[in-house]
């Protein structure tokens, strides 16, 4: 669906020069996963000079641009069956794929997934047909930082079904990463309904907490200090699960555990809290030496610990110091399971998929877990090669990032790096037109919007001939080709902003259809009501929105809680839905308005008339 403003005369002529052309229907996919194991990378841009691609199994190489087709192409590999991060470096400029549907969820860089499937067998974290557990992602209010905060719940095949507790198992993503990448990248869902479908794991609902609080209150987190995050897992997240889902609220029953940054602040969290977890997993990371009343009285840690296990590549650049970690540990006298790999392309999420899919055999099965504890080898020997983790490194991977968009007492501010570009601007729902940005002696763009009314509006780039998302706005629209930013703006209507509301969860759901094939879709139920005479409302994606779009950027969830808590609505099912539904009382379908501010004005008129 086009969700542009209408533009006028003078501002299309000025964007001709600025307007790539896309790939066609003709064209072949932008990827191609070739028999013999390669991939081949296609993508077209007719006024570009130079494009490469970027893909993590392979690296950066030079594309070259077919005489007859005008492709630009290559192909790379062989590659084993993953899932592989990858982008186009266009003139400098990185894009995700404007062809690819799956994204990698982050708070700055953007790039699409490959997913190279298993050629013998499909690989654990496949969607295979069996039953599968619903993802619910949540709306708190976090005491700690003074504002609502997300995390994602998983909830196991048989949850709906039974009256049970389940054990809960806290698993965090790394260093940009938002509280989505666990379930958009890592297949944490997948991978734990393969297991339990086939009798490998025990059921258990898993949430996936945001690791950087600090930059919903206007800072940045990244190695620094995770008190905020702590306070906010212990002190909020953690009362808010248990006291909306049925858990099992002992030690025995609570496992920690997460991937880069969010392995350090798993173990740091675990360790501390040994009253609270006895199930410890770190990908790829390490914690603090100096966290008090932990390694100086090892047979007391090691009686309250049923599974403390490591995993991290021999390739990976924190892994030297991960190793001098579990050294230590050793030393202490700690015990700790160790896993390395050397085949995964060292800090990835394909480590990260595989450390969690043996941990997971692991979990909630003391006698699993004790005999892989038994088992546990010795740190590795150090051979003296080994990659550490300093500031040096930290500051070469994650530089200080440019804040856009900004939001000040004069307005919104848009900011983009291309030091080479020649026409940078800024196109978007909010604007009559394109505005043209200003270059600064460091190569940032940027433009400022005095005058913007408060709602949620799609945005991009316009780098010279490139559509370019902003790389530093984590708030992506899943659309299924070309995906805009999207811009929140603090004051619009029906925004987060009632701290004694309490959100219903929107539930992604997926289903194997008769054929074989993945259906997905959501449902927004009003928490505390039985939805199973409620009227359904079905919010169908049109064009090339996905059915996250009606959540993702009409918020309808937020609408649908705030109208009922106003007494403005009455009770219904939110269906966000790729197909019309027959049963619906009231459908709306998004391409049938020309911006998502029609579409939310829609929604509520719909919702008022119930």
């Amino acid at each position: 669906m086009t969700k542009h403003m209408l533009v006028s005369a003078l501002a299309t002529l000025s964007m001709v020069a600025c307007t790539q052309r896309p790939m066609t229907v003709e064209d072949p996919a932008s990827t191609v996963v070739n028999a013999d194991g390669t991939v081949t990378f296609n993508y077209r841009n007719d006024l570009a000079k130079e494009v490469m691609v970027d893909v993590q199994f392979a690296g950066r190489h030079s594309m070259e641009r077919d005489s007859v087709s005008g492709l630009w192409t290559v192909t790379l590999g062989p590659a084993a069956p993953d899932m592989y991060p990858y982008c186009f470096v266009v003139d400098g400029v990185s894009i995700m794929d404007p062809k690819c549907s799956q994204w990698f969820p982050n708070e700055g860089f953007k790039n699409s997934l490959l997913d190279i499937p298993g050629s013998d067998a499909p690989l654990i974290h496949s969607i295979q047909p069996v039953a599968h557990g619903d993802v619910e992602y949540v709306t708190y209010y976090s005491e700690t930082i003074k504002a609502y905060s997300n995390a994602l719940v998983y909830l196991p095949p048989s949850y709906a079904a039974s009256d049970k507790s389940y054990p809960v198992f806290y698993l965090i993503s790394g260093t940009t990463d938002t509280e989505e990448v666990y379930y958009k990248v890592g297949r944490m869902n997948y991978i734990l309904d393969n297991l339990i479908a086939q009798g490998e794991a025990k059921e258990m609902i898993v949430v996936l907490p945001y690791g950087n609080p600090m930059k919903l209150v206007g800072s940045t987190d990244m190695l620094g200090s995770n008190d905020l995050f702590s306070e906010d897992l212990v002190g909020s997240l953690m009362p808010y699960v248990e006291s909306h889902y049925r858990t099992a609220n002992d030690r025995e029953n609570r496992a920690i555990g997460g991937f880069s940054r969010g392995g350090n602040q798993a173990l740091m969290n675990g360790l501390m809290n040994l009253d609270k977890f006895s199930y410890l997993c770190s990908y790829s990371s390490f914690t603090s030496t100096e966290l008090p009343k932990v390694y100086d009285n090892a047979k007391a840690t090691n009686s309250k610990i049923n599974l403390f296990w490591t995993g991290v590549g021999t390739d990976d650049f924190l892994y030297g110091t991960a190793r001098d970690y579990t050294e230590f540990l050793d030393r202490k006298g700690i015990r700790c399971v160790k896993e390395y790999t050397d085949d995964k392309f060292g800090h990835t999420w394909m480590n990260a998929k595989y450390f969690l899919a043996k941990t997971m055999r692991l979990l909630f099965n003391p006698e699993a877990s004790a005999e892989a504890m038994k088992n546990a080898q010795p740190t590795k020997a150090k051979t003296g090669n080994e990659q550490q983790f300093t500031p040096g490194v930290m500051a070469r991977l994650f530089p200080r990032p440019i804040v856009s968009p900004e939001f000040t007492t004069d307005g919104v501010t848009f900011r983009f790096k291309a030091p080479s570009a020649e026409c940078v601007m800024l196109d978007g729902e909010m604007l009559n037109g394109p505005h043209k940005m200003e270059r600064d002696s460091d190569g940032v763009w940027s433009v400022t919007l005095t005058d913007v009314t408060p709602d949620v509006y799609c945005y991009n780039f316009v780098v010279d001939d490139l559509q370019v998302v902003d790389p530093q706005n984590m708030y992506l629209a899943p659309d299924r080709g070309f995906k805009r930013s999207v811009l929140n703006m603090p004051d619009a209507p029906f925004s987060v902003n009632n701290a004694r509301l309490n959100y219903s969860p929107v539930a992604y759901k997926a289903e194997t259809t008769a054929n074989g094939e993945s259906r997905f879709y959501a449902t927004v139920s009003p928490l505390g009501i039985d939805a199973t005479s409620l009227p359904v409302v079905a919010l169908v994606a049109g064009g090339n929105d996905t059915f996250e779009s009606w959540y993702k950027i009409a918020h309808a969830n937020l609408i649908l809680d705030q109208m009922m808590a106003e007494g403005k609505c009455k009770p219904c099912v939110l269906y966000l839905v790729e197909q019309p539904m027959a049963n619906a009382a009231v459908q709306l379908v998004s391409s049938d308005y020309m911006t998502w501010s029609d579409a939310r004005k829609a929604l509520v008129e719909a919702l008022s008339n119930l």
